[in-house]
Parts: structure tokens; sequence; C-alpha cells
């Protein structure tokens, strides 16, 4: 039986408790645990439909254009990451994607492009992607080269974009450039691009350990109409990072997701298989990692919850928070589920085996949405800023 006693926790009030039970039974009944997509475009198109139709993409978008909530609720969008990351790795990056794909818009957008895309978002009628990442500009944005100008009410988009997650099946992008010579991050700016928009290509699909739609993209002489800008001109920057504040704990909360599912492996394992006239469970060694195992989830918990609550409850900014809990929990995920595929000897490495999705699955999170190594720079940042 998952642990579920967090749920307890004061950073929660009965309306996330019941969004947590409500979803992980739809999840169980509706998401078949374990099963290889074969098709990883057509699930993602089917996963984004089932959630859409079932009313979780609504809480992605603000309640005014077709969401659940007043606002997006950090915590809410947090529990339904692990509780989908527990179920199906693809299902969660499928919710997680509509969410940051569109948050800019929920943020920034005029009422004209938040009432046309923000809906069909929530629906599950329109896929929504994030392109901030270049070839030579990932975690240092302000190295972006992407260029933007604005002609007779049009921007001209000139550049590529790469690890582009719902690259190649999304309906539109939230696509950065640079739009001024501003230096650094200044001169940036936010555009929602749709994937029709002349001058847009596909250039190259990524294929990656755990197979998720990615994609390289480039812009040539691609336009668009100037009311398509997010925010004001060389404001890109802040548009960005205060998406991914809203974001970022969620990634820490699908690590979790993949440690729970892992540990409730672990542990069946250990209680079911025999060596030596006992258990595995009864060894002290078997013992031991599951005590650090259970330990690292309820510290990432602790830190990834902390951050949605602060930032919904005190609407502050969370971006020391988030980048702890997003920097500890993906660590921890990646050590617990190690120690489940040990757990498992042999079986634990063959294809497709629930614990080898799953250290497919948590690699990447160590990286994208910003890499541990970048998650401390930035701790270091904000806690010196503390000290002045």
């Amino acid at each position: 039986m998952p642990d579920r006693t967090f749920l307890d926790w004061p950073f929660f009030d009965d309306a996330h408790r019941t969004l947590a039970r409500s979803l992980d039974a739809w999840a169980a009944e509706r998401l078949a645990t374990g099963h290889e997509h074969v098709d990883v475009d057509r699930a993602c198109h089917d996963l984004v439909a089932m959630l859409g139709e079932a009313g979780w993409l609504e809480y992605c978008v603000p309640k005014r254009w077709g969401g659940r909530l007043e606002e997006i609720d950090s915590r809410s969008v947090c529990l339904a990451r692990e509780t989908l990351a527990r179920r199906d790795g693809l299902a969660d990056f499928a919710f997680a994607m509509q969410g940051l794909g569109s948050g800019a818009i929920s943020l920034y957008g005029s009422n004209a492009l938040r009432e046309h895309y923000l809906p069909r978002v929530a629906q599950g009628e329109a896929i929504a992607a994030f392109a901030l990442s270049e070839p030579d500009a990932g975690s240092d944005v302000a190295a972006m080269s992407t260029r933007a100008r604005e002609t007779r009410g049009e921007i001209v988009l000139d550049g590529a974009k790469t690890w582009i997650s719902n690259g190649g099946i999304a309906d539109f992008y939230t696509v950065f450039a640079r739009e001024t010579d501003a230096p650094g991050a200044k001169g940036i700016s936010a555009f929602v691009v749709d994937a029709d928009a002349p001058g847009l290509t596909v250039a190259e699909r990524i294929n990656v350990i755990a197979p998720h739609p990615l994609a390289r993209l480039e812009f040539r002489d691609c336009r668009f109409p100037a009311s398509q800008r997010l925010g004001p001109p060389g404001e890109g920057f802040k548009v960005a990072m205060q998406t991914l504040d809203i974001f970022r704990a969620s990634v820490a909360a699908a690590a979790l997701g993949f440690a729970r599912r892992a540990l409730d492996e672990a542990i069946a394992r250990a209680a079911s298989r025999r060596m030596f006239g006992e258990t595995l469970a009864d060894f002290q060694l078997t013992q031991a990692a599951i005590a650090d195992m259970a330990t690292g989830i309820d510290s990432s918990a602790l830190l990834t919850y902390r951050a949605a609550w602060l930032r919904d409850a005190k609407g502050v900014r969370t971006t020391r928070e988030a980048a702890m809990a997003k920097m500890v929990a993906t660590e921890t995920a990646q050590a617990v589920i190690d120690r489940a595929v040990q757990i498992f000897g042999g079986l634990g490495v063959v294809s497709g085996h629930p614990v080898e999705k799953l250290y497919r699955e948590i690699r990447a999170l160590r990286i994208y949405e910003g890499a541990t190594e970048v998650q401390k720079l930035v701790i270091a940042r904000e806690t010196l800023k503390g000290k002045d």
C-alpha cells in the first residue's frame, strides 16, 4: 500500500487531499501500470485527450479561462505530477507540459491570447510546448541567439531551439528570442507561435533514454502577428523565470512519484524474494537500504511541498526553495531507484521492468529545467543575497 500519510501535513487543505485521492483512483483505473508506449507521439496525444476529458488539465490554467481554481496552484500541480509519475512517466510528462507550455500565457498573455489558447489547453484539445533552450544556450539563457524583430505589425523570428519537449506534436510553442540589443538577458522577449506559422520547421526529432517527444526547431523568416508577444518587449527573461518558478517544484514532485513507486516495488520484492532460508527483507543490509530510501523520500517531499506552499500561501518568490526541492528530490530519486534496481538484481535491469523504466525516467529529471549543478548556483546566489 503506497504511503499517503504526507497528505496529512499542514501544507495541504481538504481540496488538495481530495485531488490526490481522486486522481490516484482515476490513474489506477485508466493508466496501464508498466505499459510500454510504442508510439510515443500517439500516446501523448491520447494522454492529453484523456487528462483533458477527465478535467485534470483544468489545474494547469486559471479558472477564468477554463481552469479549476482561480489561479494556478503549485501544490495542486505538484500533487498531480507526483500521482501521475508514480503510475506512468509519460502521463506525468503530458500533464506537465500542458502547464509549462501555457504558463506564460496565463501569466502575461493578453485576454485575447488567453481566451484563444487556455480553454483548449484545459480541455486537452491543444498541445502546448515551451521553447527556451538553444544549441549553445541551455542554462545560460543570456547566451540566447535566436532573434526577433518587429516590422509592420509582425514579428519575424530567426534562429533555432533544441531539446523542446512536445516538439513536433505541439499545436503552439511559447518561444523566447532576443529582440533588443540590451546586454545579457535584458533584451529577450516572449511570444506564442502556432506550429503552422510560416517559417517554423521541425528540423530534427530527438530520441532519449526515456521516450518523450523532443525536437529541434528552426525559425527562418518565421512570421506571426505582433499581438502574439507575451509581456512587454525585453521582458521575456522575467516571463520565463516566473513560469519556471511555478513549475520547477513540480519537477521535484515528479521525482517523488518515481521514487515512491521504486520504494513500493523494492518493498514488495524484498518481502517475497527468498535467499538462504530467509526473505531479503530479513537481512539488515536490505533494511538499511529501505530506511535510507524512505528517509530520502520524506526529506524530498518536505522540501517540495514547502516550496509549493510558500508560493501559494505566502505569495513569495520561491526561486531558492524550488531549486533546493528540484535538486534534492531528483538526486534522491536517482539513488532510491538505483537501490531498487539492486534489490531486484538481474530482474531489475531487464528492459521494460518497472524499476528499469524508472531508472531511465529519472535520469532526465536531473538535467531538464536546470541541471543539478545549475540549481546549486541558484541556491548559492539566492542565499548570498540574503547575507547582504
